[in-house]
């Protein structure tokens, strides 16, 4: 479980293909001072295992699904991702439970600079309407941020100058694509009035494609 307060931004160094999963070794200082083997990191909001440590990175594994659901498969030697470590009992909730399950892609549309933040609209597959709502919690490549603005399929955000400057936001360009996990209140919420969620949908048509 998670936060989506990002720690500190790593960097990919190598990238290892196993069929169709995928061996990647991250760059980090800070969250490397008491990582251990078989830790969990939220990369980029994907939670992964940490399956092995070297003195100024760790290497964790994405799997076929994990590749499927995120942008990973499109990821390069040298690119910056979002960093951070599981979350302790013992620490304040400063964002919002975050689970490290990525549920879709989002396309930034547009980045607009305010007074103070920075705006972005995001855009998603419209059957994720259902789990988006106006001033709701919504997690962008593991920031957990605030939905200022609702359309059909997409949605503003605004993110201060701290977060822009140590999270990968400072990268983005129009066209980028993000991964995305909504709020898993409104998942358990659909579970309780409708008998079923999301979830068991893609299990079932998952099983039926193997």
């Amino acid at each position: 479980m998670f936060t989506g307060l990002i720690e500190e931004i790593g960097y990919i160094r190598s990238i290892n293909r196993l069929g169709n999963s995928i061996k990647f070794e991250i760059e980090s200082k800070k969250i490397l001072n008491d990582l251990k083997i078989n830790d969990s990191v939220a990369i980029n909001g994907v939670c992964l295992t940490v399956t092995d440590l070297k003195q100024n990175s760790f290497i964790a594994d994405a799997v076929d699904e994990t590749l499927r659901k995120t942008t990973f498969s499109r990821y390069r030697i040298n690119q910056s991702v979002n960093l951070e470590r599981a979350l302790m009992l013992s620490s304040r909730l400063g964002g919002h439970i975050v689970l490290g399950h990525i549920d879709t892609i989002g396309k930034i549309l547009e980045i607009k600079n305010e007074s103070l933040g920075i705006l972005f609209k995001v855009s998603f597959p419209v059957e994720f309407n259902k789990f988006v709502v106006k001033v709701g919690s919504i997690c962008i490549d593991g920031v957990s941020l605030t939905i200022s603005d609702l359309f059909n399929n997409s949605f503003r955000t605004s993110v201060i100058p701290h977060t822009f400057n140590n999270t990968i936001f400072r990268e983005y360009k129009i066209g980028n694509e993000v991964n995305l996990e909504f709020d898993i209140l409104g998942k358990y919420i659909e579970k309780l009035t409708t008998g079923k969620s999301d979830f068991e949908d893609k299990l079932k048509s998952f099983l039926s494609e193997s």
